[in-house]
């Protein structure tokens, strides 16, 4: 086998790994997409702000540090102890909880069967009240989260790709872990969306918020079940990304990526975000291998915009999104 495919090959399984990195963000957007119709703007820094919060509890770093020492003249930083991740993890859990029900109660109470556009306006500024939020509570420096991940390069797909191939291939084992806890949640939410009660009222209240509240099926209480997995799936794109490049202010731009993912996908299929992800991963590793001796380097920065665009012309609904048939 010659050394282009080899190398060719080597390209496409880090596109596919990269890929699912991507699909943690876009399965926030989803799930909240499914449920009112909501485009969150705010699920990157919900990543961001979950990650800055799970650090902040393994450093046992007192919150709001920086603002209390401002005003009092204080000095304080931190409890005095570091919390362990099995324990830092679910108290996390329970404050994106406590956020999701802060959303509800404070923003998305008051906008129900307003215009998606308002709805999508009050996201981007709960985006930047959230950014604003981690910055005060947590402090802006980066920080460096370690939940026992391992990472760097896979020896045991080395050795495999090695003794079969005569080459060994690269591939991060965060990335790996990735991919393993992707699957898990894609089946759970499948699960949860097509067979529990919870799940069928969700896709109800998706339909039509006056029809959901006539049968019985409390709209609020979906919304802050939504906006609560929502906001644990921000919690694990969150440890991924922040445990691969550090936990700071630009893992919100990680939303940014997310779009061609949704677009690809659908915006209303889980496991859409899931195939988007693959796709915009392998396709911008592979264009950049085969392209990058003709055009230059740098290809990945704008190669998933431009296959959404294709996209956009000629399936805008995604692969797996639903088509929209309006009668007049």
């Amino acid at each position: 086998m010659s050394d282009t495919v080899l190398f060719a090959m080597e390209a496409a399984l880090n596109g596919l790994t990269v890929g699912i990195m991507y699909s943690l963000v876009a399965l926030g957007f989803v799930l909240i997409f499914k449920a009112s119709g909501i485009f969150n703007f705010a699920q990157g820094v919900m990543a961001l702000f979950a990650a800055l919060t799970l650090v902040g509890f393994q450093n046992g770093q007192v919150p709001f540090a920086p603002l209390i020492n401002a005003i009092f003249g204080t000095s304080v930083h931190d409890f005095g102890f570091n919390m362990p991740s099995l324990l830092a993890i679910p108290a996390t859990v329970v404050v994106m909880v406590g956020m999701a029900w802060l959303i509800e109660r404070l923003v998305l109470k008051h906008l129900v069967n307003q215009e998606p556009i308002i709805l999508f306006m009050a996201t981007i500024g709960l985006a930047f009240f959230l950014e604003g939020l981690g910055d005060i509570m947590w402090g802006a420096e980066v920080k460096r989260l370690d939940v026992g991940i391992p990472q760097g390069m896979s020896g045991a797909v080395d050795d495999f790709t090695y003794n079969w191939l005569g080459y060994g291939f690269y591939l991060d084992t965060l990335n790996l872990w990735a991919l393993v806890i992707a699957g898990i949640m894609v089946t759970a939410l499948v699960i949860f969306s097509q067979y529990t009660k919870q799940g069928r009222a969700l896709r109800a209240v998706a339909d039509d918020h006056q029809a959901a509240l006539s049968v019985g099926i409390s709209l609020r209480f979906i919304w802050v079940l939504t906006w609560s997995i929502a906001g644990i799936v921000a919690l694990v794109a969150g440890i991924m990304w922040g445990s691969k490049s550090g936990v700071q202010f630009s893992l919100s731009l990680i939303a940014l990526k997310a779009l061609p993912v949704l677009i690809l996908g659908g915006f209303t299929s889980i496991p859409g975000a899931i195939v988007g992800g693959l796709l915009i991963g392998v396709g911008e590793k592979l264009f950049d291998f085969f392209m990058q001796p003709v055009i230059g380097g740098a290809t990945e920065n704008w190669f998933a915009y431009m296959l959404a665009l294709v996209f956009l012309l000629f399936r805008p609904q995604g692969l797996f999104g639903e088509k929209i048939i309006e009668r007049v």
